[in-house]
């Protein structure tokens, strides 16, 4: 019956109908992309134009609170094409701290996880990953390990631990997580876009899986 009644909706009354689960996914993403753009406490012009590509994908929630909130401190902070304060950042950071308080949609893991593809896209923004933003989103990835059973937490945390091991990142390692990323995380700017797959092109992903796999043989032990 649900599903029937979506089929007779107009773009209006849907947007009305999911306005709320859409409004904490996007807070949940604007989390992550914040968190993973000032992973390495550096904000660049390509991190800017990404910051900027999201509120301008969200123009539409600009009535609802907290997205005025959000647009007016997100238009202050880039405007000029100028990298954002730590002290613009932190408003950022205080502000979805307080939504989050009073977020009830998604259930908390289900907000982590969203919160995990943003951070994916803040660190891939701006084409580059540096050995700070893997060692540092090694440790947000150590501070979650409840999200180890699902995907894409414990292929991303097996994929880090592996490169990590040996202390040091590579240049390969760098591309592997590239087109790992890349998988899910869709990068606004088409020049960026267009730049990373033609640096993964040639990345085959296919054989990752995850180090700490949940084996379970019913009625034995493993």
């Amino acid at each position: 019956w649900s599903s029937g009644l979506f089929l007779f909706m107009n773009d209006h009354q849907l947007n009305i109908l999911t306005s709320k689960s859409r409004a904490d996914k996007a807070i949940n993403s604007l989390k992550g992309i914040l968190l993973g753009i000032n992973i390495d406490f550096d904000v660049n012009q390509q991190e800017v134009k990404e910051l900027k590509s999201w509120a301008n994908n969200h123009k539409d929630m600009i009535n609802r609170n907290p997205f005025k909130e959000f647009m007016a401190i997100i238009d202050f902070a880039t405007s000029g094409n100028k990298a954002p304060s730590k002290e613009e950042i932190m408003d950022l950071h205080w502000l979805w701290q307080k939504y989050e308080n009073s977020s009830f949609y998604y259930n908390a893991l289900t907000a982590d996880m969203q919160t995990l593809q943003g951070i994916c896209h803040g660190i891939l923004a701006d084409g580059i990953i540096k050995e700070k933003e893997v060692i540092n989103f090694n440790k947000w990835l150590d501070k979650n390990q409840h999200l180890n059973s699902y995907y894409p937490y414990d292929e991303i945390r097996s994929l880090i631990l592996s490169i990590l091991a040996d202390h040091k990142v590579e240049e390969d390692e760098i591309l592997m997580l590239k087109a790992y990323f890349n998988q899910f995380v869709q990068i606004q700017n088409p020049s960026m876009a267009a730049q990373l797959e033609q640096e993964i092109s040639s990345v085959n992903i296919s054989a990752l899986c995850t180090s700490n796999p949940q084996v379970e043989f019913p009625g034995n032990t493993f």
